[in-house]
């Protein structure tokens, strides 16, 4: 295999064996491994060798290519800006590389790691329970599950796909609407049986409720409990869906819950409808959109939350 990147504005080759300016494939093989381990001793131990063979694999792709590509720490080894620019090259060579070695069958499989963000609570109770029939028929295939949404951004590339439940406004992605993700008021069966003026919908004067904190007052669930409080303090302020949850399971109050949530934990729901229903969308960064790998990850997710619509969206009102 012979192939050029180009880094910092320099062509670079990558051939199977050292010239004073190409790349051995091993080092660069051995530079992926580091950047998605973090560390040299479980980066050694995927590949099957030493860790002091794997450091000179790494130094001396470094000064091949005249530039750091870690910053060292007790820790681990963190990519530099160098190092993630080379990151995305040298996984493309790593698919073509894989696609040489396979042969032509490999060619029509899927292979790679596509990256996903997503809500934890889409991740955690609808997404992994069902990945192990998706690894089933792409063994080949990772799926990297970035829950920290607050910080991702397809624009950036931080992922490659997304499932979100606001419209992006710009970035070269392309979107589908999936579905619903709907909310209602909830609380457990104790709380609602001491609380026995809760059969009248809306009148909540003498309730208790779980808030969210400041960070989270964006949120539409977050503004429709202080709508209802008008001034009063909340039982307890929390951050997550999974503290509101918790929350409300162990009778501190009412909460604004997605349908899906509350009834897998056994809740009583209060009201069905409180107005602060979001839409399920599918987010592509639109040059992966024909990408086998992608693709596969698209339909899988697609697929997932049609079958799951009722589910998701609650209540029929």
């Amino acid at each position: 295999m012979m192939e050029n990147i180009d880094i910092n504005g320099k062509l670079i080759s990558i051939n199977g064996k050292s010239s004073s300016n190409d790349l051995v494939w091993d080092d660069t093989k051995a530079f992926l491994a580091v950047a998605r381990t973090g560390t040299l001793s479980a980066a050694a131990q995927f590949l099957t060798i030493g860790v002091a063979t794997l450091s000179r694999k790494i130094d001396r792709l470094e000064a091949t290519l005249k530039i750091p590509l870690f910053v060292r720490h007790q820790s681990g080894y963190q990519l530099t800006e160098d190092g993630k620019e080379l990151l995305e090259k040298a996984e493309v060579m790593e698919v073509a590389a894989l696609a040489l070695v396979s042969g032509a069958n490999a060619q029509a499989g899927v292979f790679g790691k596509v990256r996903l963000a997503t809500a934890e609570n889409l991740a955690t109770s609808l997404i992994l329970p069902s990945l192990p029939e998706f690894h089933a028929r792409y063994p080949d295939l990772v799926i990297e599950i970035i829950t920290d949404i607050n910080t991702v951004n397809l624009h950036r590339r931080d992922a490659d796909l997304a499932i979100r439940m606001i419209k992006p406004e710009r970035g070269n992605v392309s979107l589908k609407r999936l579905g619903t993700l709907g909310y209602g008021l909830y609380a457990s069966l104790e709380y609602t049986l001491k609380h026995k003026e809760l059969a009248e919908l809306g009148s909540y004067e003498n309730d208790v409720f779980i808030a969210w904190c400041e960070a989270q007052s964006h949120l539409p669930a977050a503004q429709w409990i202080e709508r209802v409080l008008r001034g009063r303090q909340p039982a307890v302020l929390t951050s997550s869906l999974a503290t509101q949850l918790a929350a409300t399971k162990a009778g501190l109050g009412l909460a604004v819950l997605p349908h899906f949530l509350a009834t897998d934990a056994g809740l009583v729901c209060l009201d069905s409808d409180v107005g602060v229903d979001q839409p399920i969308y599918l987010v592509v960064q639109s040059d992966l959109a024909q990408s086998r790998r992608t693709r596969a990850v698209a339909d899988f997710l697609s697929d997932l939350v049609i079958k799951n619509r009722a589910k998701l969206s609650g209540p029929q009102r």
